[in-house]
């Protein structure tokens, strides 16, 4: 009775291992790549899965999405102006089967990838584009990356650049750059100002030529102007025109 009460016991024993080794339980966000006899057999997921112990085996694959910082990277302008820059990648597993059979490690492989697309894109622009273009940078590297990792099974949503880091010989020069830049552009607009007064002038000269009326009305109003600055004398000239009734007096 002895013997049979272990053989029961261990056989019991032997059901609740087997089972354990059997059963799995996938989330919501997780996938199962199952392999039978090392081939590939089929992608279980999410809830239960039964396995055959020994026989059948699982991987399981993450399907949200990853943020994966970037290091730092050292890039050459197409200017040849040396930065350092940094990224933010977001990219997710939208074919575990390829995920797990096409790459040994997925995540890893997208972050190398990740680095070397970032020099080779970032190489090709200039700097002020590297600091003013940033948005359509991001797309460009976002399409790249997309379209080397699609063999994969992964999908890259997103690529944002974080920072480009210069030394300070070639942040005093930007600031020099701009400096110049902005006196530049006072220059022009004090010119096209001095353009505009003096079209402005010409069409005034013109009016006042063609009224002669005109003239002498703007010329008592400049005489009184000047009568109400506090001078104890005040010489002007008299025009020869208001003049020209008095010398041209009929004789007598």
């Amino acid at each position: 009775m002895i013997d049979i009460g272990f053989g029961l016991g261990g056989l019991l024993l032997l059901l609740v291992m087997l089972f354990g080794l059997s059963v799995r339980v996938l989330r919501e966000y997780e996938r199962g790549v199952v392999f039978q006899l090392g081939r590939f057999w089929a992608v279980k997921g999410p809830g239960l899965i039964l396995l055959i112990p020994v026989l059948q085996q699982m991987v399981r694959v993450d399907l949200r999405t990853v943020v994966h910082d970037v290091p730092k990277q050292d890039v050459i302008s197409r200017d040849n102006v040396s930065v350092k820059v940094n990224a933010v990648l977001y990219f997710r597993v939208i074919d575990p089967e390829r995920a797990i059979i096409q790459v040994a490690n997925f995540m890893e492989a997208t972050s190398q990838l990740a680095q070397t697309t970032l020099r080779s894109v970032l190489g090709k622009h200039e700097l002020d584009e590297m600091l003013a273009e940033r948005e359509r940078l991001n797309i460009a590297i976002q399409q790249v990356l997309d379209a080397q990792t699609d063999a994969w099974g992964i999908k890259v949503a997103n690529v944002e650049i974080k920072h480009v880091d210069l030394d300070e010989s070639m942040v005093r020069a930007i600031a020099r750059q701009a400096e110049a830049e902005r006196e530049r552009r006072a220059k022009v607009i004090h010119a096209q100002g001095e353009l505009q007064a003096s079209e402005k002038l010409t069409q005034a000269a013109q009016v006042l030529a063609a009224q002669p009326g005109a003239m002498q009305l703007r010329y008592m109003q400049t005489l009184s102007s000047i009568a109400g600055d506090k001078t104890a004398t005040i010489v002007f000239p008299l025009p020869l025109d208001m003049l020209g009734g008095l010398i041209e007096r009929p004789r007598g």
